[in-house]
């Protein structure tokens, strides 16, 4: 009884074991790749939004003198979270690194295309960023801040270059009114018949 108990106990161990060996054998996902910037495949003048903050797609893209006009904004908005002082002061925890807090920053950004009274494009993105902090090490709102508007705006470039393709074709698009015939033209244009006739 004793040793069945026993070989019982060695079989589950070794399971257990093996289980763990599989478990530690399958390798991590692979993060996911990130194109590397580069300009879209048409001009556009910046009609609104700081020229230092923009997507950097759209910021290689820049001409004065294009009809297409780009219009980018962002936003942030931030959200603190501190630990009280009352349990973080007599947590030992606290004085070997433990975090005590962190600073969290949102930034929504938003970039529009137009040409004329055509918008050839409408694109939005929303990114979360927080560090948190220990009574050692605290990152400074700004750093935060800069590393929100980078992630949003890698955001819009990648939006951008998916739909870089379908862009392009609406920028070298004739526009959607046709030109009116020119009623010269027209009038001097010989009519076949009535030239048969004379």
């Amino acid at each position: 009884m004793r040793t069945s108990f026993v070989r019982a106990l060695i079989l589950a161990i070794a399971i257990g074991a093996a289980g763990c060996a599989i478990q530690q054998a399958t390798p991590p996902p692979a993060p996911p790749t990130v194109a590397k910037a580069h300009p879209l495949p048409f001009k556009g003048r910046l009609l609104s939004g700081d020229p230092n903050e923009l997507p950097p797609a759209v910021a290689m893209s820049l001409a004065k003198d294009s009809p297409v006009a780009f219009i980018y904004r962002d936003e942030l908005s931030h959200d603190d979270y501190h630990e009280p002082l009352a349990f973080t002061a007599f947590d030992p925890v606290t004085y070997i690194g433990a975090p005590v807090g962190d600073i969290g920053v949102t930034a929504f950004a938003s970039l529009a295309i137009t040409d004329g009274d055509r918008v050839l494009g409408d694109y939005t993105a929303k990114v979360r960023v927080s560090k948190s902090y220990t009574i050692y090490n605290e990152p400074t709102h700004k750093e935060v801040e800069e590393a929100a508007r980078a992630a949003v705006r890698d955001k819009i470039d990648q939006k951008l270059y998916r739909d870089a393709a379908r862009l392009a074709q609406e920028v070298s698009a004739a526009p959607a009114e046709s030109q009116a015939p020119d009623p010269d033209a027209s009038a001097n244009a010989l009519d076949p018949h009535t030239d048969a006739a004379r």
